[in-house]
Order: C-alpha cells, then structure tokens, then sequence
C-alpha cells in the first residue's frame, strides 16, 4: 500500500469514526427514527448521500455504534480480569472501568438503552452475546467474592451495578468538574453495593 493509500485508508476511518460519534449525540439528543442521514452528514461535514460511502444506511451505523462499544467494553474487560489479583481488586478495577466508560459516554449509554430494538436481528443477537461475555467476566469475579453465593446471584449483582453505573445520561451532566466527582461517587457506590453481603448475612 502506497503513502497516499494509507492516508486515504486513515481519513476514511476517521470520517466512520467521526460519523459514529455524530450519531451517537443525535440518538441520543433527537432519538434515532427523528434523524435522518443528512443530520448525521451535516454533523461531519458531509452530504446525506456521503455517509453511503461509509454505512449502507442508519440501521447500519446504529449497529456498528453498539458493536463497536460492545466490542470495547468486553476488551477492556479482558484486559483487566488478565492483569490478574484477588478478586476484589479486579473487581474494584471493573467499577472503576466501567465508571470511566459510563461518564465518558453518556450518549452512547442513552442510544443503547432505547434503542436496541432498532438493530437487525443479527446485529441485536451479537451485542447481546458480547454484553453477557461482560456480565460473565464480572460474575467470575463476584462468585470468588461471594462464594456462599451462585453464578445467577453473582450476575444479578453485576446487573444491579451496571444500572447504577449506567445511570450517567440522567444523573451526570457534561461539565468536566460534575463529571470527575459524580464519577467518583459513583464508583464508590457501585463497589459497595457489589460487596455487601446477603441479606441477613
């Protein structure tokens, strides 16, 4: 591949990137039947009929969206558990993790939690595969924990914290300040709750 080659291949990845970040507001702002492509377009510069160069269509980019964070979130998470550790500390790294993640992409969180019924059925059936490869690494991690306890137990724990960490696109606002102690706290708060032994334990 030519220098011209490469550099083309690298400003088409970053106009996909661009896109998906664009659309990522925009479902979450305006909700994905209220955009159109010409929004997402417009929003990088570019014309309706120039996101085809890069998506087929906005079924398509919805679905690259989730893949894509769903992919991430799973890597990262891998990442994590191999450092290896006691359990606790690779869960406390877990929250923090997906704290991280949770204030950083608040818009992401929204499109994902209304409008996954938007994705094709193959698209759908992979995020939901990669999302339950996620919960399953954190449930490991709860069941070294809580050994009195069993993997649907441990799973619901993690289940229950993702809502909390989840909560960011109603509980955080996009100031850097709001974000970096509402963040925080919510870290704080998610690994007490994973923590906390069984009722009446």
């Amino acid at each position: 591949m030519t220098t011209e080659q490469t550099a083309r291949a690298a400003a088409k990845a970053d106009r996909r990137q661009s896109l998906l970040q664009a659309a990522a507001r925009l479902f979450a702002e305006l909700g994905f039947t209220s955009v159109r492509l010409e929004d997402l377009g417009a929003a990088c510069g570019i014309s309706g009929p120039g996101v085809y160069r890069h998506f087929p269509g906005k079924n398509a980019v919805l679905g690259e969206l989730l893949l894509q964070v769903s992919r991430d979130l799973l890597t990262g998470a891998q990442q994590v558990v191999a450092r290896q550790g006691p359990a606790r500390g690779i869960l406390a790294a877990l929250v923090r993790f997906q704290a991280d993640f949770a204030v950083a992409h608040r818009d992401v969180i929204a499109v994902q939690d209304r409008e996954m019924r938007h994705l094709d059925a193959e698209a759908r059936a992979e995020v939901v595969r990669l999302q339950r490869a996620y919960i399953g690494l954190w449930a490991d991690q709860l069941v070294l924990v809580h050994p009195d306890e069993d993997h649907a137990t441990a799973v619901f724990r993690a289940q229950a914290a993702f809502g909390l960490l989840n909560s960011t696109p109603h509980s955080v606002r996009r100031s850097p300040a709001e974000q970096s102690g509402r963040g925080a706290l919510l870290e704080r708060m998610a690994l007490a709750a994973l923590l906390a032994g069984p009722v009446g334990g």
